[in-house]
């Protein structure tokens, strides 16, 4: 007579299936709960803007992703609302037009001057289009400027604008850019922008726009823009806007004291009217008369 032996089964036996069913559903619940307590609290406490003091400028920096929001909306009112709790003198834009057919601008020039004191140059080949491949550049009413447009190298259509400002205390120089996701395309497109400012007379620079970047050290494309730019691999976190941890936006400048106190405008508006957060720098204007000095002298 022969005995049979049970084959024992694989895995885990029923009971300890449920206790680690329990204790998966339990950690999802207090990382749920964590998340809402985050956002609770950053919506309990959004930073509002500095007023400029004398001798400042705000410049500021958005990609607006064609004013649909992420509640899936497609609302420009709300995007001319964010734009004017910023309280900037100039803004970049990015995804500012229709990306297919006629690219016709996304905003009401109307309701931007009215609601945000801000109108917009006039970079685009039609006459109601805002920008250069979505790149748009807002200023206040009467400001003079000289307008460049670049086709920027990579494997999707990119571009990017430079406006030589004519201020009171002297020229500034706005490159507002909108950078492609691959890593070799955004060392391309640094390159492109470097050239373009080698080319011209050197002034007082800002770089800002929608660059794509989140990588640090060697793994940053954008270490090209370095040499002129200092430090480029870090900034604020502006994407996602329901939980940021990407810097993909960047304000840069040439000399780097032209600007400070780059942040994330954090506001519940802005946290729902696009997948990005804008950004704010303050922008000192006897950095620029000095550079500008500086210039003319060894000129």
């Amino acid at each position: 007579m022969t005995s049979s032996t049970a084959v024992p089964r694989r895995g885990l036996r029923s009971p300890d299936r449920l206790r680690v069913a329990d204790h998966l559903r339990a950690t999802s619940a207090s990382v749920r709960q964590l998340l809402a307590e985050f956002r609770d609290a950053r919506r309990r406490s959004p930073a509002p803007p500095r007023a400029p003091v004398e001798g400042e400028m705000r410049i500021a920096s958005w990609n607006l992703h064609k004013c649909v929001g992420t509640d899936g909306r497609f609302d420009p009112h709300r995007s001319v609302a964010v734009i004017a709790e910023l309280g900037a003198d100039v803004v970049a834009l990015q995804e500012a037009d229709r990306r297919f057919g006629r690219r016709v601008g996304l905003l009401d020039p109307k309701l931007l001057e009215k609601h945000a004191g801000l109108v917009p140059l006039p970079i685009s080949h039609l006459p109601d289009g805002h920008g250069w491949h979505g790149n748009a550049i807002l200023v206040r009413p009467g400001t003079k400027a000289r307008l460049r447009r670049l086709a920027l190298p990579g494997a999707e259509p990119r571009g990017a604008v430079v406006a030589d400002l004519e201020l009171r205390e002297g020229p500034l120089r706005v490159v507002a850019a909108h950078f492609g996701l691959l890593p070799r395309c955004r060392r391309r497109q640094s390159a492109a922008i470097l050239a373009a400012l080698e080319e011209s007379e050197p002034l007082p620079t800002v770089l800002c726009g929608d660059l794509n970047e989140w990588g640090i050290g060697a793994r940053c494309s954008l270490q090209a823009l370095s040499d002129l730019f200092g430090p480029v691999a870090t900034g604020p976190a502006s994407f996602p806007t329901r939980l940021p941890v990407l810097p993909l936006d960047r304000i840069l400048a040439w000399p780097q004291p032209l600007v400070s106190h780059v942040a994330v405008h954090d506001s519940p508006l802005a946290r729902v009217a696009s997948d990005h957060l804008p950004l704010t720098a303050r922008l000192h204007l006897d950095t620029i008369a000095e550079t500008f000095a500086g210039l003319r002298a060894a000129a």
